[in-house]
């Protein structure tokens, strides 16, 4: 069987930390084919349908030299038994234009994960407040007097884009700082960009954990990401070390939650981030972390996510 995986430029990514990587050889490793296809790929004519350059991988172990390739052609997207979404942010127009190119598939038989429609419709960082009750307080705005109102009432803060990933452009604000104009001001581009603004959570520094759930099922390990000295952000991607860690009864309680929720639209896989007892973000775009947490505690979630794509092809068939 053969499963297309939509990722980033082969050659961008590293296989010692990669989850599609990981994802990828596992599924070879449970007897399919794997294929690749890049976003700009990706088209559609009356005549053949949604159709891509796809590239097919022998996966090798070797972390350096991690492929080798195979064939390549132009498939329709119908054809493959599942293709995986897991281009990474910006969640731009190409992004949104791809997402209605794979419900075009999907209608002409295509098994696509996450759905598209669900990865169009999931706000990453607003869909928090569907599940408020979990979350620390939190502002969603572009008005720079309603976020300095935020500010002076929490004292200590965080503020984010909306679309942003891996930590960029992420600013700890505290009420005093003689910088919050100009970074509300860059953040919302003068009042044209909605950001986020959240109460500072101090157990930062004991890690933000990605909790996974696969198909429904919340992974038993977390990977906490530790800010390095002098950082708030504990993103590997801003320099944070990963920590695997068995879930607390709090993180148990919001993943379990969540999970059934979440599956029931169509997001096969979800990475949460949860900071103290607080959820921050629901990640369903390309969520990570599962190759630390095979390293450190065994369990591999890879596999298990192959295995929950391989039942919901085989209810869907």
């Amino acid at each position: 069987m053969r499963i297309a995986f939509i990722v980033d430029p082969l050659r961008s990514l590293k296989a010692y930390k990669d989850t599609s990587i990981a994802m990828m050889r596992a599924a070879q490793a449970a007897g399919h084919a794997v294929w690749t296809i890049q976003q700009e790929a990706i088209h559609w004519s009356p005549l053949h349908g949604v159709c891509a350059a796809a590239v097919h991988l022998e996966m090798l172990a070797d972390d350096h030299d991690w492929f080798v390739e195979v064939d390549r052609h132009v498939v329709a997207l119908r054809d493959f038994r599942a293709v995986v979404m897991r281009k990474d942010p910006p969640f731009d127009m190409e992004y949104v234009t791809t997402t209605w190119l794979l419900e075009g598939a999907e209608a002409e038989g295509a098994r696509v994960f996450n759905r598209p429609r669900a990865l169009r419709d999931h706000s990453e960082k607003l869909s928090i407040a569907e599940f408020a009750r979990f979350s620390a307080p939190t502002l969603v705005a572009r008005d720079a007097t309603v976020i300095h109102s935020f500010i002076d009432y929490e004292h200590d803060t965080i503020l984010k884009p909306l679309d942003g990933m891996g930590g960029t452009q992420i600013f700890r604000v505290r009420h005093d700082d003689p910088n919050r104009n100009v970074i509300v001001e860059t953040l919302t581009r003068d009042g044209a960009r909605t950001i986020m603004a959240q109460r500072y959570i101090p157990e930062i520094v004991d890690g933000d954990k990605r909790i996974l759930i696969v198909g429904g099922e919340v992974v038993p390990y977390c990977l906490a990401r530790i800010p390095k000295a002098g950082e708030t952000r504990g993103n590997l991607a801003a320099g944070g070390t990963g920590v695997a860690r068995e879930l607390s009864a709090r993180d148990r309680e919001i993943a379990c939650t969540l999970a059934p929720v979440l599956a029931a639209r169509g997001l096969l896989l979800v990475g949460l981030d949860v900071i103290g007892d607080w959820l921050t973000e629901i990640n369903v775009t390309s969520p990570t972390c599962m190759v630390e947490i095979a390293e450190q505690t065994g369990f591999d979630a890879a596999a298990m996510f192959i295995a929950a794509l391989d039942r919901q092809c085989l209810a869907a068939s």
